[in-house]
């Protein structure tokens, strides 16, 4: 497999913060570079689910990261269903792990690229010359991404490219929902940023209230999404900070105490990754089969996959696994959206119990590293097995609930037309409070040296 090779001598911050802006800009640079010898239909049915894999329609990130999460998706099921025997302390099943992560992340880029290509998506009279230089672009460009998000984690530089391209490809979003200045096509003429467009609607004398909730075009942003987006900013924000402190102890140094945290979001926003991902997958196969095999909507027994109006679904399980994107389409067939969000917080929730057994966070694989590093909890003796009863009180269930809120939170901005959907801003707050504390601890670790020692670095 194709790999990055960790760096032999310590990075420094600077240095980091460096190939860190060089990823990013490459990644910026490959979402205006237009795919050659593709043609387009009108409407993009993905138009909110690539905000959140980071992909760009038309563009060389066609594909974003969507085969590098489905990838990763694949191996974990694979190793919590005990398919592959997988030990998370072992360096050499961690590596083996990696190897196998790569391995489906080149077969899927393959997959879906194909996909796309069958499906019609650059065009259908398409010649099998054209069809290979496609191919080729969105294969060459996956591998590309796939590097990129190694070269940071193996160290040169901050967090991981998935985090960087989701945080940037929101950002962008947002700030486009907020000032675009294009014309929307709507009935008043109003432009696409929503700012622009309330000032515009309020000099024409319409009603301030109509104007700050509803738009004539039902995709457009809308002053109400902005709303929204502040106030889960901010919730978010506050439920990063909620925790249950565990009172913990070293054992070599009698007077020392601390406490190991357990936050409320203890998987992070992985399970809304992994579900989103799942969703994008149904979504796409759904839409290959009904284009190739239930065309006129005809099929009964395909028509449970699911129905379409040109690009759009209108029934069937395509369209209860994508949400509203805002009020007015929320209003205009609420039983979908809460079919939407029952299914979203319910597999929220099942992928975080999964990602808890997986990724070396259940119980006694965190018991088994307290106790590898020298703590012990107070009162009980130094031993895997009573911290281990300690921690089942509260990771499981600390765990359910942060991946049962995150579904709820990401559901419920959707339906109010949040810029960047729902679940962009849950991610995007959460990667920015990891690369929060990440450049503390850089920064720490430059004024402090000795500090490294302690962190294992």
């Amino acid at each position: 497999m194709p790999e990055v090779k960790a760096p032999e001598r310590r990075i420094p911050f600077r240095e980091k913060l460096l190939w860190t802006a060089l990823v990013l800009v490459v990644y910026f640079i490959l979402t205006e570079i237009p795919l050659f010898g593709a043609e387009y239909l009108e409407g993009d049915p993905y138009a909110l689910l690539r905000v959140i894999f980071a992909s760009s329609r038309g563009s060389l990130m066609e594909l974003g990261i969507q085969p590098i999460v489905t990838a990763g998706l694949i191996t974990q099921l694979m190793a919590s269903s005990g398919l592959i025997q997988f030990d998370n302390r072992s360096s050499e099943d961690r590596s083996l792990l990696s190897g196998a992560t790569k391995f489906f992340t080149i077969v899927m880029t393959s997959a879906l690229a194909i996909a796309y290509i069958v499906s019609g998506a650059y065009g259908a009279d398409l010649s099998l010359i054209a069809m290979a230089v496609i191919f080729l672009q969105l294969l060459v460009t996956g591998l590309l991404v796939m590097l990129m998000d190694e070269l940071l984690q193996k160290g040169w530089g901050l967090g991981s490219g998935i985090s960087l391209f989701i945080a940037a490809g929101v950002a962008q979003k947002i700030i486009w929902d907020l000032l675009g200045p294009i014309p929307s096509f709507e009935e008043n003429g109003n432009w696409y940023g929503s700012i622009i467009a309330y000032v515009q609607s309020i000099l024409r004398g319409e009603s301030p209230l109509t104007s700050f909730v509803l738009r004539s075009r039902e995709d457009a942003p809308t002053m109400l999404g902005l709303i929204v987006t502040i106030v889960v900013f901010i919730v978010v924000t506050y439920l990063q900070a909620l925790r249950v402190e565990i009172p913990i102890s070293y054992a070599k140094y009698r007077g020392f105490r601390g406490r190991y945290p357990v936050n409320l979001l203890y998987v992070s926003n992985l399970p809304l990754i992994l579900v989103s991902s799942l969703f994008l997958d149904i979504y796409f196969v759904v839409q290959i089969i009904s284009s190739r095999f239930n065309p006129l909507n005809d099929n009964p027994w395909l028509n449970w996959l699911g129905t379409f109006e040109g690009n759009q679904p209108v029934g069937g399980l395509a369209y209860y696994v994508t949400s509203p994107r805002n009020l007015s389409q929320f209003l205009a067939d609420p039983i979908r959206g809460l079919i939407y969000a029952v299914i979203l917080i319910g597999f929220c929730g099942l992928f975080a119990m999964i990602w808890l057994q997986v990724s070396g966070m259940d119980p006694a694989s965190v018991a088994q590293q307290l106790v590898d590093s020298g703590l012990q909890i107070p009162g009980f003796r130094r031993s895997a097995r009573p911290i281990q009863s300690v921690l089942e009180r509260y990771i499981p269930t600390v765990a359910l609930l942060g991946g049962l809120i995150i579904g709820a939170v990401a559901a419920f901005s959707d339906f109010f037309g949040a810029y960047g959907t729902g679940t962009g801003i849950l991610l995007t707050v959460g990667i920015i409070y990891q690369y929060y504390e990440t450049i503390a601890r850089e920064q720490a670790t430059e004024l402090f040296p000795l500090l490294r020692r302690f962190m294992g670095e």
